[in-house]
């Protein structure tokens, strides 16, 4: 489980889709093999510890499911550790599966701040709300608008200094997971929604 803050941004080293090998410094202060480590909002299980550098292994459905099938060597990704009990949770309840992917559509000053917008399949959309929780690359955001093909998220200064988001550009695919919480209630409530439309249907 993890929080969604970022803990800091990390290099991909090497990566075959099948073995990944980031660069990194503060997340390996205390990191173990067999630990779950969060890169790029994906929860993936460390396999070997190296100086100044840490390996984890993919499988198919995480190529599939995150935008690991377009990531090169070089690039930087979104770190974080496991939450420990008793940690305080600065962001919100985050698993590191990820549910698709989503793109950037545009990007702009507001103020302070930067708004991104993203596009989106409808499969995600439907779990996303005006000021609820999304988690992008790993990292925990609140969104702003909805729209009928994505959804926007609005950075603060210090968010997009110290993630990838500002190495994102216009095109580029990001991890998204939705709130757990929406796919809990909607698999509850279906049978209810499913009876009423069909008692309404005879009526």
């Amino acid at each position: 489980m993890f929080s969604g803050i970022v803990e800091e941004v990390g290099l991909v080293k090497s990566y075959d889709l099948t073995r990944m090998t980031v660069e990194a410094s503060t997340v390996l202060q205390d990191l173990k093999v067999s630990d779950s480590i969060s890169v790029a909002g994906v929860c993936l299980t460390v396999v070997e510890l190296g100086s100044g550098a840490f390996t984890v292994e993919t499988v198919p459905e995480t190529v599939d499911r995150s935008n690991f099938g377009t990531l090169k060597v070089g690039r930087g990704v979104n770190l974080e550790r496991a939450l420990a009990l008793g940690d305080r949770i600065g962001g919100h309840m985050v698993q590191g599966h990820v549910d698709g992917r989503a793109e950037v559509a545009s990007a702009e000053e507001d103020g302070n701040s930067v708004r991104i917008r993203f596009t989106c399949e409808q499969e995600l959309l439907r779990y996303v709300v005006e000021k609820g929780f999304i988690t992008v690359d790993g990292t925990s955001l609140t969104i702003t608008a909805v729209h009928p093909d994505g959804f926007e998220v609005s950075i603060i200064p210090f968010t997009f200094e110290h993630t990838t988001l500002n190495e994102r550009a216009i095109g580029d695919t990001v991890n998204i997971e939705v709130d757990v919480t929406a796919k809990y209630v909607e698999k509850l409530v279906s049978p209810y929604m499913s009876a009423a439309t069909a008692e309404a249907g005879v009526k």
